[in-house]
């Protein structure tokens, strides 16, 4: 399953650290099981302030512009794929933030 999650973060970072991927997996657990819960809707600003709260707030202690910053970044790098991964997405928000090693 991981692998799955692996190779489309690799559409938009080649070098994706596979540990930190997995750990992202593990962090979301049970959301990832139901379509609706496993993707981010980046046009939905509530959806946004979802993935800024729970996400860059409780998880990566990154708040404010710095987290609206990487999230705009990571859709803007996502807009293409009308499917964006939940995985990806918060794989692509903390390497944006320099958060990865402390995942």
């Amino acid at each position: 399953m991981t692998t799955d999650y692996l190779a489309d973060v690799k559409k938009y970072d080649a070098g994706a650290d596979e540990a930190a991927v997995q750990k992202i997996v593990r962090h979301l657990g049970i959301a990832l099981r139901n379509r609706d819960s496993s993707l981010v809707s980046a046009s939905d600003p509530s959806e946004l302030a979802r993935v800024k709260e729970k996400w860059c707030e409780k998880k990566l202690s990154v708040g404010g512009d710095a987290a609206d910053k990487a999230i705009e970044a990571t859709a803007k790098a996502m807009a293409g794929d009308r499917s964006k991964s939940r995985v990806t997405f918060y794989y692509l928000v903390a390497k944006e933030l320099g958060k990865l090693d402390s995942l």
